[in-house]
């Protein structure tokens, strides 16, 4: 079966699809398909994730030109939703009569529809619409993006199919003393990784560290500036008198982000709307606890016992962070430990390849 798979990016500074795409390609490619990568940036020749030898096919240039180079493909599966080059592929699938599958990627979620509201409003009534509408599948990460999908009425396949997850190699042994868990001066850390982008929640994270205050330990923000909003978290910062507690790491690359995970005790992504939460995965498979808001599709994490699920809201982060920052090193450490233990469970990659060569299938024989 050829598969031609595209995302927006597949620079890791693109965030949770350029990778959770990146490793669906290699996990399609394991199970016997051939597949065409591409983003309209020229990301897929250079994906970090992909790695330079791999036997995918990849393009750079324009979607034409790819899939020209590529031939013509079984299915097209795009993901994401409102760019120009969205509009563009789903032109030429109906042009060429080839089964388009649509990955939404929490795009039509309430938050992200109301973020630059008229600006998609114009999008949504020239193309975006009826492209949906047009479309053999729409596939999601979690029932909750489902329902938010369904609200708009089309007429569409809705099949959901949660992302995968990597279980990180050399994980130090975790019989070891907590203090690789400390930062420089003894304190312990708590991470939130991500683009700083108003989505993410920060200045909610940021109010309710404030808040708590709590003791002996610190926040660690990683990840790139997005439309200049890091200005705005360190404003306030600033303003809470939080200097010395609040540390901004900038962009991580993959060894950068090992260590990251692997210091830190806790992991808080106050996010006002996830599809998935591709860091939450992460977190979990390096074996650290996560606190999360209700923005996220994560309400499994206090039913296994491996975080906490609380309301996008200061209010609720408060709470959150008070409950997480009074635990002992052991208590957090035996949270994480069942957090890894989910992620190989239930979020492996080959069984999410299978599950997609499925719905693929029901597509080219209906």
């Amino acid at each position: 079966m050829k598969i031609f798979l595209t995302g927006t990016s597949f620079f890791e500074s693109y965030g949770g699809p350029a990778c959770s795409v990146s490793r669906l390609a290699l996990a399609l490619k394991k199970r016997g398909a051939t597949i065409g990568l591409w983003a309209p940036d020229g990301s897929a020749v250079s994906s970090p994730v992909v790695g330079r030898f791999s036997s995918l096919y990849r393009y750079d240039g324009s979607a034409e030109m790819a899939l020209k180079g590529f031939g013509r493909p079984d299915i097209l599966h795009d993901n994401g939703i409102w760019l120009p080059h969205h509009h563009q592929l789903s032109a030429f699938a109906d042009q060429q009569k080839i089964p388009r599958v649509v990955s939404i990627r929490g795009m039509l979620e309430p938050w992200a529809t109301n973020h630059k509201k008229w600006k998609k409003m114009v999008a949504w009534w020239i193309y975006q619409r009826r492209d949906l509408a047009g479309a053999h599948c729409h596939h999601v990460t979690s029932e909750t993006e489902a329902r938010n999908v369904r609200r708009f009425g089309f007429d569409v396949p809705i099949r959901v199919v949660a992302n995968g997850v990597d279980l990180p190699e050399n994980q130090l042994d975790q019989g070891k003393s907590d203090m690789y868990k400390r930062d420089a001066q003894g304190r312990r850390i708590a991470l939130f990784l991500g683009r700083i982008y108003p989505v993410k929640g920060l200045p909610m994270l940021i109010e309710a560290w404030a808040n708590v205050r709590p003791q002996s330990w610190v926040l660690h923000i990683a990840g790139p500036d997005e439309a200049g909003h890091k200005k705005e978290v360190e404003a306030m910062v600033h303003t809470a008198g939080l200097g010395d507690l609040v540390s901004f790491l900038g962009p991580v690359g993959s060894e950068e982000k090992k260590l990251v995970y692997r210091t830190a005790e806790l992991f808080v992504l106050p996010t006002h709307t996830e599809n998935f939460g591709m860091v939450i995965g992460e977190a979990l498979a390096y074996g650290v606890p996560v606190l999360t808001t209700k923005g996220a599709p994560w309400p499994i994490l206090p039913v296994r016992r491996c975080g906490w699920w609380v309301d996008a809201t200061v209010a609720g982060l408060s709470d959150g962070l008070a409950q997480a920052t009074l635990c002992d090193p052991q208590t957090l450490l035996e949270m994480g430990e069942r957090g890894r233990k989910l992620i190989k469970q239930s979020f492996e990659w080959d069984s999410v390849a299978k599950h997609l060569m499925t719905v693929y299938e029901e597509l080219l024989t209906s």
